[in-house]
Formats: structure tokens, sequence, C-alpha cells
């Protein structure tokens, strides 16, 4: 009896770990495909209402921008800014700025 509880319980334990533990893989996989790029971007940085925006130069694409104190005293200017780009939500997280 105390044999078929110990196999019950290992049967139980890997059941129950196997998920856990075939999901993790996967999530680390996206993570590591979910790191934005860094890049170096010019163009203008625009104030839309109470929205600070930077539109890319190359391309005319508006950014909204994650952190935009760092824009904030940069409003109609031409600069450069080296930003974390999450081109799927059409974010850039700006790390620094230089004027142009």
């Amino acid at each position: 009896m105390k044999t078929l509880s110990t196999l019950a319980s290992a049967v139980l334990i890997l059941a129950l770990g196997s998920p856990v533990l075939s999901r993790s893989r996967p999530e680390q996989a996206n993570q590591s495909e979910q790191k934005p790029k860094l890049m170096n971007l010019k163009g203008e940085v625009k104030l839309d209402g109470d929205k600070i925006t930077f539109v890319a130069d190359d391309t005319g694409k508006t950014w909204d921008v994650v952190n935009p104190e760092t824009l904030k005293d940069h409003v109609g200017h031409h600069v450069e800014v080296n930003a974390h780009v999450y081109a799927d939500k059409g974010q850039i997280h700006v790390m620094k700025v230089t004027m142009l």
C-alpha cells in the first residue's frame, strides 16, 4: 500500500510539474523575441494637444513617446533620439536626445 501511495504521488508530481516546465521555455523564448531594438532616429518632436509625439524624417511615421518628459523641452525641434523602438505598438522609449 505504501508503494502504491508513493507511485501515485510521483505520477501526480509529474502530471502537474510537466505543464509548468513546458510553459516556462516558450515564455523565455517570447521574452527574447520581444526585446525592443535600440535605434537612432532623426525627426521632429511635436505636441498634439497635451501629447508629445516624434515624427521620423525617413519614414514620416509618428511615434508615441513612452516617456514624454524626456522630449518636453524639445517640442518643435529637429532632433536625433536614441530610443528603444516598439514597432508593434508604435511607441518609442527615449534614452538620449541630441539637437540637430
